[in-house]
């Protein structure tokens, strides 16, 4: 006789049995008891049908409970007796065990649902399914999946979004062909996590037309995935378009357009967009605010983000936006602020540690950064790549060979991270800034990744600081070689050849700019005046008061030549005559906005810079002797670093 299939004492009726194979009385009070196998009780009559019942009661109240350890013994139990609860307890279960980090124990549910024939819902597979991805096994999961009878759109959906965020981008992408040739229909939480694994426009087009002849575009978490995606891509544009298609009603949707901009150092853009959305009567969530932190970092705009820093005081020791404040006061140049957010942190993770060394490093201050890296590594923080390169870093900007050395050699051997072009980058820098342009040569050709065109540049600044001509002109031509468009090698050598008087070279380079169509960056400023920004470029006179400025400006230059200031000629690039090198070298737009700044802001007030090019040596000497004179701080912030001018001193130590 074939055995009893499994049956619900609440939704079945029993077939006629054999008097040789009774059962026990049911209550129809435990709708979630289940028998599989009649035989079983036969063989074990001693066990009663109200000890049964309270097995399984007592298992499902662990579950709801998340009593890990005793709902598994519940769970034994439950084995041994051939007894089931219903899917809604045993997804209980299952997010216990990702609660707990319970790889094991999950694995021990997989099998016992899946055990004596007891075929779970797709519901609960699915359930399972999420498990293995969360715990990032994905093998697992694609092995559950394919022995899944029935696949709904749940199904495909986390198998899509589970390859989508391990970037496993193909793989993503193939399994939504497969979906579709199923037969199941893709929804907007499917959409929404393929397009991430968006390789190139051509398949975001073609998935952008799929969502549009769906009617899925201007569903929430689509449209936010589309805004995001092509903010990845740099096509902020379209991102834009896509935003502005119709009247926006949540939050995430403006957060995404928010962030896109910031995260493509479009700090003004993600600016007015925070401006619309709190007209349109949206208050900020983290997300928003971390983005406009992003934005006022990448602005420098110190003002405004101390009054973004008042709102985020309403999310009390909100890690993540205690982090992005961290890095906005850093990048800011304000290490006193940064300073005291720090050390009023409750929770500190290894991202709150590495942006203050980094701060600490990239404004002059390595001695610091690497007594906090040491403090860092006491509180049993374990450092990651971004935090070893700001020690590197710290070490290179102050010409500490030896301990950098040390840190370089033993990343891997303690802390298990390979050294990356990042840390090439700043061993060679460190190397090439005290000389030892053929240790540096050595590391280059060691590198275990193929030298980029950062690699090669950096190299070759070393050789301008030393004058090393031949390896100099070697390194740029490297440069070029992997970046034929790169202005910045062009006016680097021709600032070499410059300080050698050999204008004929700096034609010759001049005139290969002109026929590649290769134009230089001019240098720009930024400063920050009463909530405003004013930008300056060499040569440009569109600021409305820029002869009141010019005008300063030529009276504080001869000021400062009684108290010994020498404009160095040696950064004129061009070919001139004694006073027409002066002349080029007075109206830098450093020189230009620090001017505005001790016009426009009151006596005592920092005057922050914020500049595309690095300073140059003659605005270096020009700004320490001018806050000495004016007793005044100055701080300016380069590609490269921060330079804080106090007392007729710099941070860098004159060495950056």
């Amino acid at each position: 006789m074939k055995p009893l299939s499994r049956f619900k004492c609440y939704s079945i009726i029993l077939p006629a049995i054999p008097v040789h194979l009774s059962l026990p009385s049911i209550s129809l009070r435990h709708p979630r008891l289940y028998y599989v196998g009649a035989t079983e009780l036969r063989t074990n009559p001693r066990v009663s049908s109200s000890n049964l019942l309270d097995i399984v009661n007592a298992f499902t109240a662990y579950c709801y409970q998340r009593d890990l350890p005793n709902a598994m013994k519940a769970l034994d139990s439950m084995q041994k007796h051939r007894l089931w609860a219903d899917s809604i307890t045993y997804a209980e279960l299952i997010k216990c065990c990702i609660a707990y980090g319970a790889v094991k124990q999950g694995k021990r549910v997989h099998q016992h649902v899946f055990s004596n024939g007891y075929e779970p819902k797709t519901f609960l597979i699915n359930t399972l399914l999420n498990m293995y991805v969360k715990f990032n096994l994905l093998d697992e999961a694609q092995i559950l999946f394919d022995q899944m009878v029935e696949r709904n759109v749940v199904s495909w959906t986390t198998m899509i979004a589970a390859y989508s965020n391990a970037e496993l981008n193909s793989r993503a992408l193939e399994m939504l062909i497969m979906m579709l040739r199923d037969g199941v229909r893709p929804n907007m939480y499917t959409y929404s996590s393929v397009l991430r694994a968006c390789k190139g426009f051509s398949i975001l087009n073609q998935l952008h037309c799929c969502i549009i002849k769906v009617g899925l575009e201007l569903d929430v978490f689509v449209r936010s995935a589309l805004i995001d995606i092509y903010s990845k891509w740099g096509e902020l544009q379209a991102a834009l378009n896509i935003f502005d298609e119709m009247a926006t009603s949540d939050l995430v949707v403006w957060n995404s357009i928010i962030g896109g901009f910031a995260q493509n150092s479009d700090g003004d853009e993600a600016l007015n967009l925070f401006i619309r959305m709190k007209r349109s009567g949206f208050w900020a969530d983290q997300s928003t605010l971390t983005s406009v932190l992003r934005a006022c970092t990448s602005l420098a705009l110190l003002e405004l983000g101390r009054q973004v820093h008042v709102h985020v005081m309403k999310f009390d020791q909100d890690l993540v936006l205690n982090n992005a404040l961290l890095d906005m006061y850093c990048k800011c140049g304000s290490l006193k602020d940064a300073n005291d957010i720090f050390a009023h942190m409750i929770v500190k993770d290894v991202i709150s540690w590495s942006t203050m060394i980094i701060g600490f490093a990239q404004n002059g201050y390595s001695r610091k950064a690497l007594n906090l890296f040491n403090t860092m590594k006491a509180s049993g923080i374990k450092p990651n790549y971004i935090t070893i390169l700001g020690v590197l870093f710290a070490c290179s900007h102050a010409g500490l060979v030896e301990d950098a050395q040390y840190y370089f050699k033993s990343m891997k051997v303690l802390y298990s991270i390979d050294p990356g072009r990042e840390h090439y980058g700043c061993m060679i820098d460190l190397l090439g800034r005290a000389g030892k342009l053929e240790e540096a040569m050595k590391l280059i050709h060691e590198m275990k990744c193929e030298p980029d065109a950062v690699t090669w540049r950096t190299l070759l600044g070393a050789c301008r600081v030393h004058r090393n001509m031949d390896l100099a002109e070697y390194a740029a031509k490297k440069v070029l070689s992997l970046d034929p468009h790169d202005a910045g090698t062009y006016i680097l050598l021709s600032n070499i050849y410059a300080n050698t008087q050999r204008w004929a070279d700096v034609e010759n380079l001049r005139k290969s700019m002109r026929d590649g169509g290769i134009k230089k960056e001019p240098g720009c400023s930024w400063i920050e005046v009463n909530k405003q920004v004013h930008a300056f470029i060499l040569g440009d006179k569109s600021h409305p008061q820029v002869n009141a400025i010019y005008r300063e400006l030529n009276q504080i230059i001869w000021r400062l030549k009684e108290e010994g200031y020498v404009p160095d000629t040696n950064f004129v690039l061009q070919d001139l005559e004694g006073e027409q090198m002066e002349t080029s070298l007075a109206f830098h737009s450093e020189k230009l906005a620090i001017v505005y700044g001790l016009m426009s802001l009151p006596k005592g007030k920092t005057i922050r810079i914020r500049k595309n090019l690095r300073i140059c040596g003659d605005c270096h000497v020009f700004a320490k002797l001018l806050a000495k004179v004016e007793n005044r701080s100055i701080v300016i912030r380069d590609p490269i670093r921060y330079h804080h001018f106090e007392d007729g001193a710099c941070s860098c130590g004159d060495y950056w």
